[in-house]
């Protein structure tokens, strides 16, 4: 199933994918909440994020993770159709 959506193509809802040439933001997915659908983009592009957790993970990048999650925790309980979410589900 292929969905296309504002000349970007999707694979399905809820599914975020890359974008390497997008100039500023690094994923961009197609968001479905109830019969809300919205394109969002989030991520910034080159940024060096902790990635997901990963046995023997340093200590900075734990902080670093925590501080994120702290900072933007507010926006990533919005839910899906929230860009904060997206990165946090993503990116941290």
């Amino acid at each position: 199933m292929s969905i296309e959506y504002r000349g970007e193509r999707f694979s399905g809802y809820n599914k975020p994918k890359r974008t390497p040439k997008h100039p500023t933001k690094s994923h961009v997915v197609l968001a479905k909440e109830g019969s809300t659908i919205k394109m969002i983009r989030f991520g910034e592009q080159g940024a060096s994020t902790a990635g997901k957790p990963k046995a023997g993970e340093s200590a900075r990048m734990k902080a670093k993770r925590k501080s994120f999650k702290a900072r933007h925790g507010k926006n990533i309980k919005k839910g899906k159709l929230s860009a904060a979410y997206w990165a946090d589900k993503v990116k941290w």
